[in-house]
């Protein structure tokens, strides 16, 4: 593959790595050094509708201690939710199980209020280019997004994109499956890094929110099912292949496994990438919209998703913490082992970030504001087992 495509780039990555330890042998099983995993405040508030999205995400900010000083002459990167290519699956306002245009919209324009100086709005689909027609195929007005009062960058990261290099960035305690990964610069051409995901199940990793949010960073031109030996600009196909399954390598010049004898299961693969990305990337900002969402996996490619109205925005600094609570508020136990609901194919992706010392798990030093856990909580049944809730009870 083309040397300078790869080069790495480190202008803001040695600023953005965090601490971390060297990588064990055995399977990619880091061997933490800190006492424990850092703790942080999440604000949990009530928005029944999206028309008051605007002043519940405000107040869920303010109850976290602000933004300002986060994003005040920044450029914020904003990481949508927009799974499932439209082609196949077109809108389903009955599942909403994507990331809503208006919450997109009035995310930028609170960046905007708090003093952003610039944001980077970015996600993967198909097809592989920087059309900005693409992006309203999914609900989302950007001549509205593009005026409000902030510049608004669009970035399809499933390549290239404008750019000429991709950026290498390492994962900072060695890494769970590779130990670095290649990522659109896009991912550090910004200064903060936010997440706008849905509260909802995963088939294979149990549950889905800002942590899961990260997998798709990864460009399908180097880690899809035909990126081929060299890289494949302009790929059809998604990261089965070498990511979930790792039955196909990544091209000449992309790091390869550190434990090519580890298991091609899906469910122990998607869990340590999802937590390497979140190393190599870290999540400044974590907002999960629970307004409207899904149960029983993450998209309708599955069987059994039904639609959910949980009512809540779930708001935080530090992804593990703001998942943790998203578990406890769906009534799951956020340190639930494999085998046990919601996790029935896949390991605990939030124990393994824990484990490197992203943030921790322990609802009992989480502080918890706004609403309570037990206020919000709404039941999401087992997780994504392939069937509805009526069903079972019939």
């Amino acid at each position: 593959m083309d040397k300078d495509r790869l080069a790495s780039s480190v202008t803001r990555r040695d600023l953005l790595v965090m601490t971390g330890t060297a990588a064990a042998a055995a399977l990619g099983a880091p061997k933490l050094l800190k006492a424990s995993a850092p703790a942080s405040t999440v604000a949990i508030v009530r928005c029944r509708d999206y028309d008051d999205f605007n002043a519940k995400l405000s107040s869920a900010f303010d109850q976290i201690g602000g933004i300002r000083k986060l994003v005040t002459g920044k450029t914020v990167a904003l990481k949508l939710n927009l799974t499932g290519n439209p082609k196949n699956f077109p809108l389903t306002p009955q599942l909403p199980y994507r990331t809503n245009g208006e919450t997109i919209a009035t995310t930028v324009q609170l960046l905007a209020k708090a003093g952003a100086r610039r944001v980077r709005i970015i996600e993967s689909f198909f097809p592989a280019n920087q059309d900005l027609a693409l992006w309203s195929r999914y609900g989302i007005d950007v001549k509205a997004i593009n005026n409000l009062g902030v510049p608004v960058d669009w970035e399809n990261v499933q390549n290239l994109g404008k750019y000429k290099q991709y950026a290498r960035l390492k994962v900072p305690w060695g890494g769970y499956m590779y130990p670095a990964y290649y990522l659109n610069q896009a991912y550090v051409d910004c200064d903060v890094y936010a997440s706008l995901s849905k509260l909802k199940n995963h088939w294979i990793a149990g549950v889905t929110m800002s942590m899961k949010n990260s997998f798709g960073n990864t460009p399908c031109s180097l880690y899809g099912g035909d990126c081929g030996l060299n890289g494949n600009e302009k790929p059809t196909k998604e990261r089965g292949d070498v990511l979930h399954e790792g039955t196909t390598r990544a091209p000449s010049g992309v790091d390869q496994e550190l434990h090519p004898d580890s298991p091609r299961d899906p469910g122990y693969r998607v869990p340590r990438i999802t937590v390497d990305q979140v190393g190599i990337r870290p999540i400044d900002l974590a907002i999960v919209d629970g307004v409207e969402t899904v149960r029983g996996g993450e998209g309708p490619w599955l069987p059994g998703l039904e639609r959910m109205t949980p009512g809540v925005i779930i708001v935080g600094r530090n992804p593990v913490c703001v998942d943790a609570v998203g578990m406890a508020v769906m009534k799951y136990n956020p340190r639930a082992d494999r085998n046990t609901f919601p996790f029935i194919r896949g390991d605990n992706t939030l124990k393994l970030a824990e484990a490197v010392g992203i943030g921790t798990t322990d609802l009992n030093r989480i502080e918890v504001v706004g609403l309570s856990i037990k206020d919000a909580q709404i039941d999401f049944g087992p997780g994504a087992i392939g069937k509805k809730l009526n069903e079972l009870r019939a």
